[in-house]
């Protein structure tokens, strides 16, 4: 008897009537034992999003054509994967190691789906942090004059990886639109963001001094639109007025960890769908 495999299917097409008759169908012609599935319809874009997690011997090359044929059919975009593979990922950081300490550990710890190959970063303060994970780390200064051969450096390291997930971890340089389009649905930002939103230096301070309620972080996907791209998670925790800088600080950090580590993790699992400016999240 062949070994099963658990796959994940994560698909999206124009919606109309049968797509899950015809999905559940394929499966079960080729074996195939559904332990999960999700899927919704988005009546403002007319989109349809499935993802399911199936138990069957077929090969994947087989269940890929037939995928493909069932495709052909709806217009169907589609990914297929195994469930819990570990995804190969690039973490990109600057000076502030809270996020990346939270990813290696939940990575060797947590079971967070990834496979950290590499540690990028435009400062040096960092080496230690991937030294003592195991993760090779590299340094890739930035400057005005130098950014079109830094990004270059990235994307060769990206592609001799095999990476398929970028992480900005705290990655204080803003990147250009060739890149992000070039990691369209690859690469994730963590980003601070408060009602209202400070921007420029000392952004906790700025809250402190306006008194602010809720401090809070946004995880997105990565556009040439600066911290506007397709929303994954978000997360806030509630301050009052005998918090410190400090304490906004402290709290604002582990907001971000969470946030991240969330968005991560969902995007490996294949939870994460693109609909226009939007995310569909399968949780």
């Amino acid at each position: 008897m062949s070994e099963t495999t658990h796959w994940v299917l994560s698909l999206s097409c124009p919606d109309r009537p049968g797509i899950v008759h015809a999905v559940a169908g394929l499966l079960a012609r080729h074996g195939g034992n559904i332990t999960e599935s999700q899927q919704f319809g988005d009546p403002l874009s007319g989109l349809f999003f499935m993802r399911v997690q199936v138990e069957a011997a077929a090969p994947r090359e087989v269940l890929a054509q037939a995928i493909e044929a069932l495709a052909a059919e709806f217009s169907m975009t589609w990914q297929l994967d195994v469930v819990g593979r570990r995804m190969r990922t690039v973490v990109m950081v600057s000076t502030a190691a809270h996020c990346l300490h939270d990813l290696l550990f939940r990575q060797q710890s947590e079971g967070l789906p990834v496979e950290i190959v590499a540690v990028v970063s435009n400062h040096t303060a960092l080496a230690g942090v991937a030294e003592f994970y195991g993760i090779p780390f590299h340094h890739v200064p930035v400057t005005r004059d130098t950014k079109a051969q830094a990004e270059q450096q990235l994307l060769d390291l990206v592609s001799g990886l095999d990476a398929e997930l970028v992480v900005l971890a705290r990655y204080m340089q803003i990147l250009s639109d060739d890149l992000c389009r070039t990691l369209s649905g690859r690469i994730i930002n963590i980003h601070h963001s408060f009602l209202p939103s400070f921007k420029g230096a000392r952004p906790y301070a700025q809250a402190h001094d306006r008194g602010v309620k809720l401090i809070g972080a946004t995880a997105h996907y990565v556009t040439g639109d600066l911290d506007e791209g397709p929303i994954i998670e978000q997360d806030v925790e509630r301050v009052d007025h005998s918090k410190r800088v400090e304490d906004l600080v402290a709290l604002g950090q582990d907001v971000e960890r969470r946030a991240l580590a969330r968005a991560v993790r969902w995007h490996a699992e294949h939870r994460v769908l693109l609909d226009g400016h939007r995310t569909i999240v399968f949780r």
